[in-house]
């Protein structure tokens, strides 16, 4: 089949130091300038709290507000929002007001999180996250549903408590809500995007593996699962076609350059820095899981591993750029997200940041058919 392929920029790069999140900010906001300049569809930014790994992405939500002023054209989303740390009230009254900003241009990620030392300090058995978030989100559904007539929306949800008696505000912009994107993995969250109409990521691992070098194999089986149940789900044409517009395969590390042999050799360069600020975080890591109920079940590789570079990256000269992507569009992938500031944002990591922009936009975007903004 022809497909429909939008490239957007991941912007999930670390500080080291509290002294550089600053710099960070400022780099970051004119990388996101650059990537709008030339032609890149949305900005995604995750959801991580307390350590170097994008200091902003605390409160994502503000940042994407800051960005969509300047960038109106722009999609923002979210990859992914960790659904138990956020109180469900301020989860939609944050959602409705940027789905208002970017006049619905807004994709929210959502998921259970990944790390212990983030439940700990938001007051989450990391055991029962999953279980947090899924009540999460049917809260939120009521609260969207809300009107100022209807019965109260009771709260008591793990550390999350509340009555509200009246509505959210602002109200959403879009129709019911601003659209939500679930990882295709287990079988609910597809369901719900499917049925929903929604966007999914899809993922290039099974767990507990999380890395491997047939990251295709995986891609294909989660979104073939997907794609039959939203054709089940009995949609319209329109609201398949904008749902697999924007589902989305990510690569946290993307680098192009003129030549394989220079992408591999700078891909390295990153990589190494990369997993070095990854091990200087191990220590609290380990203080988070020093008890039963916060230990994590998997172990994802070290980034110079072949396990991890063929899952995670996506790298070399326009033309093997294009030649990996091309079967992706042709199984009906509608989004790239594509890490470009991955590690620590050096001035030389954001040079190679921005060389990567540039490559992609003249050089690799060319070759497939990017569609109007939905």
């Amino acid at each position: 089949m022809e497909g429909i392929m939008r490239f957007s920029v991941f912007l999930n790069a670390r500080s080291m130091a509290a002294d550089e999140d600053r710099k960070l900010i400022q780099d970051l906001t004119a990388h996101a300038t650059q990537a709008e300049k030339l032609g890149f569809d949305a900005i995604f930014m995750p959801d991580h709290h307390f350590n170097g790994y994008m200091p902003i992405a605390s409160d994502s939500f503000m940042f994407a507000s800051y960005l969509a002023a300047k960038l109106p054209r722009m999609h923002f989303g979210f990859s992914v929002v960790s659904v138990p740390l956020h109180h469900p009230v301020r989860f939609v009254e944050r959602i409705n007001i940027l789905d208002q900003l970017t006049d619905g241009k807004l994709l929210v990620g959502v998921g259970s999180g990944t790390t212990p030392e983030e439940m700990i300090g938001f007051g989450v058995n990391y055991k029962e996250a999953g279980q947090v978030s899924e009540n999460n989100l049917a809260i939120a559904e009521q609260l969207w549903a809300k009107s100022m007539e209807d019965p109260a929306v009771d709260i008591d949800n793990g550390p999350h408590k509340g009555r509200v008696l009246q509505r959210i505000a602002p109200a959403q912009y879009s129709p019911r809500h601003a659209r939500l994107m679930p990882v295709a993995m287990k079988e609910a969250s597809a369901r719900r995007a499917a049925e929903n109409g929604w966007p999914a990521f899809i993922p290039a691992f099974t767990p507990p593996q999380i890395g491997g070098t047939e990251p295709m194999k995986h891609v294909a089986k989660y979104f073939g699962v997907y794609r039959q149940m939203l054709d089940e789900a009995g949609h319209s044409p329109e609201v398949i076609a904008a749902a697999l517009d924007w589902t989305t395969h990510t690569y946290q590390v993307v680098h192009v350059a003129e030549t394989d042999e220079q992408a591999r050799e700078e891909l390295e360069v990153i990589l190494r820095s990369y997993q070095n600020a990854i091990e200087r975080e191990a220590e609290f890591n380990a203080r988070a899981e020093s008890d039963s109920a916060n230990k994590k079940t998997d172990r994802t590789p070290n980034a110079l591993t072949d396990d991890w570079i063929g899952t995670w990256c996506l790298y070399g000269s326009p033309e093997t750029v294009i030649e990996h992507l091309k079967p992706y569009e042709e199984l009906g992938i509608g989004n790239i997200l594509c890490g470009t500031t991955t590690g620590p944002l050096t001035k030389e990591r954001l040079r190679l940041g921005d060389q990567t922009l540039r490559l992609l936009s003249e050089k690799v975007m060319p070759a497939f058919k990017v569609s109007e903004p939905i």
